[in-house]
């Protein structure tokens, strides 16, 4: 896995110089660039190999995820948004560059992930090349992280709204949307079939909501050290989360019932990276 994230780290570095105006593409740089575990690219790729596609080819697609992940960090940060000062231990966008480079910064990435898949994915179908865009497009979008953020937002503070079907809308779109990006298109740039495209569906569905319900119980049970950004800020502020909806022990308990399911479609392919993912969640959470 750490060979993965290495390419990644180094192909960041490669996609996203630094250009003119140097203070935008410095905020650009400074999130993407933060030290991470690049979940998303490593997914993305290491699918693509389980399915018999090359690194190369998911490459450029891996690095354009997670500059859209970096995007929506940078805006989920501001003060107008979930208002941290930190991130991944690091003083979040806007408190380095301020409120409007952070803003025009993450509008950037939008446009310029996917200008790097269209410009270094020569080897791709032009079919499954557009399907890549489609789905990115899409998951960026109104339909994607921006409606989970909407929703998310609008739920805050306000509990006589909240409900199972409105925390599985925000989980879904708010963090599923990207992982399910990534899943998806590791699989369409191997030349999957709808079968395994569909399965591969499932797995990033049942992860994605994984991931979110971890993220829930670590807002109440750990610590800055090992988040690297401002914890218990759900509670305070009211906001709709799995803990807050059906209680710690519940979350634990549901967390633990989607990683059986993401180990049952893991097994099926020779994949130490994809276990080891899935083994740290457990790991971080204690189950």
């Amino acid at each position: 896995m750490n060979n993965l994230i290495k390419l990644v780290d180094e192909s960041l570095e490669k996609f996203l110089p630094v250009e003119t105006p140097e203070d935008l593409f410095k905020s650009m740089r400074y999130t993407v660039l933060l030290e991470g575990k690049r979940l998303r690219p490593v997914l993305c790729l290491e699918v693509c190999r389980c399915l018999g596609g090359k690194l190369e080819d998911a490459l450029p697609t891996a690095c354009a995820i997670e500059m859209l992940h970096a995007q929506t960090l940078i805006h989920d940060d501001l003060p107008c948004m979930d208002n941290d000062d930190f991130r991944r231990g690091k003083p979040s966008n806007h408190k380095v560059f301020g409120e409007a480079t952070a803003v025009l910064a993450g509008d950037a990435l939008i446009s310029f992930a996917p200008q790097v898949i269209l410009r270094n994915s020569k080897n791709l179908p032009a079919d499954v090349l557009l399907q890549v865009l489609d789905d990115f497009f899409t998951s960026a979008g109104a339909r994607g992280v921006i409606a989970g953020q909407v929703v998310d937002i609008e739920s805050e503070g306000h509990p006589e709204t909240h409900s199972a079907e409105k925390l599985d809308f925000i989980h879904d779109h708010k963090t599923g949307d990207l992982f399910r990006l990534a899943i998806v298109s590791g699989a369409r740039i191997a030349g999957a079939d709808c079968e395994k495209i569909a399965e591969m569906r499932e797995f990033a569905h049942n992860f994605g909501l994984a991931f979110q319900i971890a993220d829930d119980i670590l807002d109440v049970v750990s610590d800055f050290e090992t988040m690297g950004k401002t914890l218990g800020k759900d509670a305070q502020s009211g906001k709709l989360t799995y803990v807050s909806m059906f209680g710690l022990n519940n979350a634990k308990c549901k967390l633990t019932c989607l990683l059986e399911k993401c180990d049952v479609i893991i097994n099926k392919y020779n994949s130490e990276i994809l276990r080891e993912i899935v083994k740290g969640i457990r790991k971080r959470v204690g189950i």
